[in-house]
């Protein structure tokens, strides 16, 4: 047989073992160390997802969000504060479908949106994440300058968004323009 198609087909045979897809099990481990790999007692097969717990975790680590909208209304501007907190024992993990991780708005008494803080704005089309340790706050501030056109005195509602896909978030606070 021709020793060049041999020594190419087993040139090929190991390329194709180094770059194959690699298993994450812990296989690999005793077969590089050509120990046998002891389990505990296998009383039922072992579940398809493992969840990793740290130690202080506790028996049910689980994520909780509070937020909360702050509103202060000045002489000639409106500022609005959404804070996010998480208050579980486990780091929450947001994620954004886009750029617009947040949004502002205000209707009056009769329900007439009168100002989005992203009417206009142009956001990325990448999905992204953002890491909310235990006990860290997310704050995101914006500030409305209302005009005489568009808002009068009287009663009006703030609507803060956390546009996140796991986590959404929606606060609505009432407050007066004089």
């Amino acid at each position: 047989m021709n020793t060049r198609l041999i020594i190419s087909l087993l040139i090929a045979g190991a390329l194709a073992f180094a770059c194959g897809p690699r298993s994450h099990s812990r296989a690999p481990a005793a077969l590089a160390t050509a120990l046998p790999i002891h389990e505990a007692t296998p009383a039922a097969p072992a579940p398809a997802v493992h969840v990793r717990r740290h130690r202080d975790d506790g028996p049910k680590a689980e994520v909780k969000l509070a937020s909360k909208l702050d509103v202060a209304v000045a002489q000639h501007e409106v500022k609005f504060a959404l804070l996010v907190t998480n208050i579980g024992n486990k780091h929450a993990e947001l994620d954004f479908p886009s750029g617009k991780s947040y949004d502002f708005a205000v209707v009056d008494s009769t329900g007439r949106e009168v100002w989005r803080w992203a009417q206009g704005r142009m956001f990325t089309q990448s999905v992204r994440n953002q890491q909310l340790g235990v006990r860290d706050t997310m704050r995101v501030s914006e500030t409305w300058t209302p005009s005489k056109v568009s808002a009068k005195a009287g009663r009006y509602t703030a609507i803060a968004t956390l546009n996140s896909s796991n986590y959404p978030v929606e606060e609505r606070v009432e407050f007066v323009l004089p």
